[in-house]
């Protein structure tokens, strides 16, 4: 007899799968890449592995594929005009599929994305700059709904607001018959007191 097939998935094996390349990478272990960048005369190297920088970028995978083939343990990869801070930040990304940055550098990470054909990153970086444009345009529409009310309100000086005249009912001398209050009204029941 013939059993039915299951499913064997585990949820945390690409997250496991990330950090042990990361780790890997810090260390130096298994690189066979160098990735040299330069940018205004700052220039650093960065060891990684081909494999993670060629599944995640298509400008690698096409270096990668179209490479000779190298004598030595590592082949090299220089990139101009990528900053060193932008390019570790990549990196980051890719390896552990988030990282932290100011909120100016945003645009420079999804240049960078787009330069090393990261759809990933591009993507994200696109969230990110929708999530900000969103919040900047809520808080105009925000600002200009108050100045709209306070020029409202200014323009009619004696006027009072219309939620202000619900909450509090004008302070009137005489009450209305038939609401409980005697038609003396409160100075009337003033003097009854003294």
């Amino acid at each position: 007899m013939e059993s039915n097939p299951v499913l064997l998935e585990s949820k945390s094996s690409p997250i496991n799968l990330l950090n042990e390349m990361q780790q890997l990478r810090l260390l130096g272990h298994l690189c066979d890449v160098t990735v040299s960048v330069e940018y205004q005369g700052v220039r650093a190297e960065f060891p990684a592995h081909k494999a993670v920088l060629a599944a995640t970028s298509k400008f690698f995978k096409e270096v990668f594929l179209n490479e000779e083939p190298v004598d030595g343990p590592r082949s090299n990869v220089f990139l101009n005009e990528v900053r060193v801070a932008d390019f570790a930040s990549f990196l980051e990304f890719v390896y552990t599929a988030r990282v932290e940055v100011e909120e100016d550098r945003v645009q420079r990470m999804l240049e960078i994305a787009e330069k090393l054909k990261c759809l990933d990153l591009s993507e994200t970086c696109f969230q990110l700059k929708r999530q900000m444009l969103e919040s900047v345009l809520l808080e105009l529409q925000n600002f200009s709904e108050s100045q709209n009310s306070e020029e409202e309100s200014a323009a009619r000086p004696g006027a009072v607001p219309a939620a202000k005249a619900e909450r509090d009912p004008p302070d009137c001398s005489v009450a209305e018959p038939g609401h409980g209050a005697s038609p003396e009204g409160p100075a009337a029941k003033s003097k009854e007191k003294v």
